[in-house]
C-alpha cells in the first residue's frame, strides 16, 4: 500500500468539501427516491404514509440518509487506517447481508437433506471446481510462457502461431470455446469427456490473456540487459531464466493473480457440460423445490471465500518478491 508522506488536512475535515459532498449525496438519494423502502416506513411517524408523502417525504428521507452517510464517513475518518478498513468492510458486509435478507430466503433449506445441500456443494462441487481451476491454471501458465517467448522471438513461424493463437482465443467468448471444444473435437475423431473439455477451454482462453501479460513483463526489462548478456556469451535460455524472469516476475504476479481469480469464477461456465461443480449443483439443488436464490447465494459465498483465499496467497507472494527487491 502506498503511504503519502506529506501531512495535510483530510478532505472530509474541510467545511467546503463536506458541504459539497453533502449536497451531492442528498441529490443522489433524492433522485433515487427511497421513500417506498424500509427507510420511508421508519420515518412514517414524521412523514405519514410514505406512498402519499410526496415531495416532503422524499426530501425528508433523503436528508436523513445523507446525514447518516456523511456522518458515518466523518466519524470513520478520525480512526487509524487499519481500523477504517475494518469498519468499512464490516459495514459493507452487513449491507450485503441485509440485501440478501430482503429476498425472504429459507435459510434452513440450505442445511436440509442428508447429506445437507451445503455439504453436497462443498464435498462434491467445491472439489470439482478447485480441481478444474488448479489444473487449468498450471496448463495456462505453461502456455503463457511458451507463447510469450514465441512472440518475443525473431522466428516468424513461431510469432505467427503465437499471435494467431492469442487473437483467436481472446476474440471468442469463453462459453463458445467450451462448446466448440466439447462438440467440435468429436467431429474430427477425438472423443473428449466433459471435464477435460472444460479444462482445455479454460487453459487455452486464459493462456492467451496471460501470454500478453508475460510478454509485457519480459519486455519491461531494459533491452540493454539482453544485449549485455549476449555480449558476454550467455545463451538465450540462461538469460531468460537467471536475469530477465527474476526481474519481471514482480510485475507479472499482480495481473496474473487477477487472471487466476477470474478463471476460478469462469469455471462455473463448464456447468453447461453437466459437470458437477459449484454452479451446476446450485442450479440443480435449487430447481428441485424452486429455491433458486438460496442455492445461488450459497454458491456466491463459496466463490467469494475462494477468491479471498486466492487474494491472500497473491498478496503473500507479492510481499515476498518485494522483500527480495
Amino acid at each position: 500500500m502506498f503511504v503519502d508522506t506529506v501531512v495535510e488536512d483530510k478532505a472530509l475535515h474541510k467545511p467546503a468539501f463536506l458541504a459539497g459532498l453533502s449536497i451531492t449525496v442528498l441529490a443522489i438519494f433524492f433522485a433515487f427516491n427511497f421513500t417506498n423502502t424500509i427507510f420511508g416506513e421508519f420515518l412514517s411517524p414524521v412523514i405519514g404514509n410514505p406512498e402519499e408523502s410526496g415531495f416532503f417525504g422524499r426530501l425528508a428521507v433523503s436528508f436523513v440518509l445523507t446525514i447518516l452517510f456523511v456522518g458515518n464517513l466523518l466519524l470513520i475518518s478520525f480512526a487509524r487506517l487499519k481500523i477504517q478498513i475494518l469498519i468499512v468492510w464490516l459495514e459493507l458486509f452487513l449491507l450485503f447481508l441485509a440485501f440478501a435478507y430482503s429476498f425472504d430466503l429459507e435459510i434452513a433449506y440450505i442445511f436440509s437433506g442428508q447429506p445437507s445441500k451445503l455439504g453436497l456443494m462443498i464435498s462434491k462441487g467445491l472439489f470439482t471446481t478447485i480441481y478444474i481451476s488448479a489444473v487449468s491454471i498450471v496448463i495456462a501458465t505453461v502456455i503463457a510462457i511458451v507463447g510469450a517467448i514465441a512472440k518475443l522471438s525473431n522466428n516468424g513461424f513461431a510469432y505467427a502461431i503465437a499471435s494467431f493463437y492469442t487473437s483467436l482465443f481472446r476474440g471468442l467468448p469463453l462459453l463458445l470455446q467450451i462448446y466448440l471444444i466439447y462438440m467440435g473435437l468429436p467431429q474430427l475423431g477425438f472423443m473428449i469427456d466433459a471435464i477435460p473439455s472444460g479444462i482445455a477451454a479454460l487453459s487455452l482462453c486464459y493462456g492467451a490473456y496471460m501470454t500478453e501479460i508475460f510478454r509485457a513483463g519480459i519486455q519491461s526489462i531494459p533491452r540493454g540487459q539482453w544485449e549485455a548478456s549476449r555480449a558476454l556469451g550467455f545463451p538465450f535460455r540462461l538469460i531468460l531464466r537467471k536475469i530477465i524472469l527474476p526481474q519481471s516476475i514482480p510485475l507479472i504476479i499482480p495481473p496474473t493473480g487477477n487472471q487466476f481469480i477470474a478463471m476460478l469464477k469462469d469455471s462455473s461456465l463448464v456447468s453447461v457440460l453437466g459437470i458437477w461443480e459449484i454452479m451446476f449443483l446450485a442450479k440443480k439443488l435449487g430447481a428441485k423445490d424452486f429455491n433458486h436464490l438460496e442455492m445461488l447465494l450459497t454458491a456466491a459465498m463459496i466463490y467469494w471465500v475462494l477468491t479471498i483465499i486466492l487474494e491472500m496467497i497473491q498478496a503473500r507472494i507479492e510481499r515476498r518478491y518485494q522483500q527480495k527487491t
